[in-house]
């Protein structure tokens, strides 16, 4: 089991302006993880710190009890990690085969149709995708290149509703089938809902937090 943890890490965008003050977390392999939090509160920035593509400002990103920056960001892109973007950050003259090949560490066509593309969709332009049909290529890629930690942005952010379902399902599938972990930055409360643990980032604290959050309870706030 491979483990990605936060230290202490903080972030500033401007000196004096803290967005992350002193995150502490534990995200393991074979879990769905949600972060929750409104606008502005620094989940984006959180997943690019876990996944190497900026450092913290004070603290320390590990994987598997090793500071990330002593092997370097670039080395623990390429092994550790793999990203899903709300934007798809597909290469858009390319085919959906040819997108996958970029990280495969595997054939990219059995992937592609384990997701529901078929051979002649996966010959096509991107460009003449669906975004449901677009987001599953960019899972694709990710589970093509077999990073142990996916980290996906707003996966469903720009689908429709059962869309959205199908993508949670595959994620909810790449972690407990897979053994990855699957670390989502989301606004969905029903993506939150089908979870193995949700996180809450707020004034630059994270703190785990129930999937179940009961009305009758004092104290608790209520978004499930």
């Amino acid at each position: 089991m491979s483990v990605l943890e936060t230290r202490d890490v903080f972030y500033s965008y401007t000196k004096g302006s803290m967005i992350l003050s002193g995150i502490n977390a534990v995200f393991e392999t074979g879990k769905l993880h949600a972060i929750l939090g409104p606008s502005g509160s620094g989940k984006t920035t959180l997943l690019s710190l876990l996944g190497g593509l900026d450092s913290p400002a004070k603290g320390k990103i590990l994987f598997d009890g090793e500071d990330i920056a002593e092997r370097g960001l670039e080395y623990h892109r390429r092994q550790h990690v793999s990203l899903i973007f709300q934007s798809y950050n597909l290469v858009d003259y390319l085919t959906p085969v040819e997108n996958v090949k970029l990280t495969a560490r595997q054939d990219a066509l059995p992937v592609l149709k384990r997701l529901g593309l078929s051979a002649e969709e996966a010959g096509r332009s991107v460009l003449k995708l669906s975004g449901g049909q677009q987001q599953r290529v960019a899972i694709a890629r990710t589970l093509a290149s077999g990073a142990p930690f996916i980290l996906a942005d707003e996966p469903t952010g720009n689908l429709d509703e059962d869309t959205a379902a199908e993508i949670t399902g595959i994620l909810m599938e790449s972690a407990h089938e897979l053994d990855r972990c699957v670390i989502v930055v989301t606004h969905s409360r029903e993506l939150a809902k089908r979870a193995d643990i949700v996180w809450k980032l707020k004034g630059g604290s994270l703190q785990r937090v129930s999937p179940c959050l009961r009305a009758d309870v004092p104290g608790q706030e209520v978004f499930l």
